[in-house]
């Protein structure tokens, strides 16, 4: 369960962001180590690490477009969304799964039934805080990208806010991997509210591992503006990405 932000940054972030946007690799926190970057559609590179005080089958995944990095997440063995931490508009907020899930996000169901139901509450330092409920479901199909082979699911999710109110609505397709326990985007449409489904896909074209080139960049390559660095981006294609993706 991967999914569930215009950029506007501070003037103290600029100088960071715009480092690493230029730096050729990108270095995880202290007493951390990356194992895998993912190139994907939608201008997005993600690096994936682990860090030696997290609970086993923990992995964490750093988010990056033109601008540099705006997101970071963690997920525990069963793909459970632990904890997020937004890097760029609203940076600072973070994000974390409250205990005692209704019905807590299962790898392990989804791979030895085909289908994960999901209830679970967010709480988030600013006081915002959700709930979530949907399903996961493996469709049968299985695709090979870039020598990695990847399970198709489909998914729904639906967010309210503590008042009952819609925050967001998802659906689409995703990919998973046994191996790695991990779901990566795919194709699909985010509601934001307004009751417009907007299409958005995050899919994975290149799986880079360590020696290869190309690992631990923070810099994508897929579906990007050249222009983008001096022009605005788009608000709502932006928001778009980060409700689907991030936060």
């Amino acid at each position: 369960m991967n999914r569930f932000f215009t950029v506007t940054l501070s003037s103290a972030l600029l100088p960071l962001l715009a480092g690493i946007a230029g730096a050729r690799t990108w270095s995880a926190p202290e007493s951390c180590e990356i194992f895998m970057t993912v190139q994907a559609k939608g201008c997005r590179v993600s690096n994936y690490y682990t860090c030696t005080a997290d609970q086993k089958g923990d992995q964490w995944r750093a988010d990056f477009d033109q601008e540099g990095l705006f997101f970071r997440s963690r997920i525990n063995s069963e793909t459970e969304w632990v904890e997020s931490i937004s890097e760029g508009e609203g940076a600072g907020t973070v994000q974390m799964l409250a205990p005692n899930a209704a019905d807590p996000a299962s790898f392990s169901e989804l791979i030895a039934t085909g289908i994960d139901t999901f209830e679970f509450s967010l709480t988030r330092n600013t006081g915002f805080d959700t709930t979530v409920t949907g399903f996961d479901r493996l469709t049968g199909r299985s695709v090979t990208i870039d020598g990695v082979v990847l399970e198709e699911t489909e998914f729904e999710a639906f967010e309210i806010d503590a008042d009952g109110a819609q925050v967001r609505r998802s659906r689409g397709n995703e990919y998973v991997s046994r191996e790695m326990r991990l779901f990566f985007s795919g194709p699909g449409q985010s509601d934001l509210g307004d009751g417009q489904w907007l299409p958005i896909d995050g899919s994975p074209i290149d799986f880079i591992f360590p020696g290869e080139p190309g690992f631990a960049s923070p810099r994508p390559l897929y579906d990007c503006d050249p222009l983008m660095t001096e022009a605005p981006a788009d608000p709502a294609l932006e928001r778009l990405w980060r409700a689907r993706y991030g936060d």
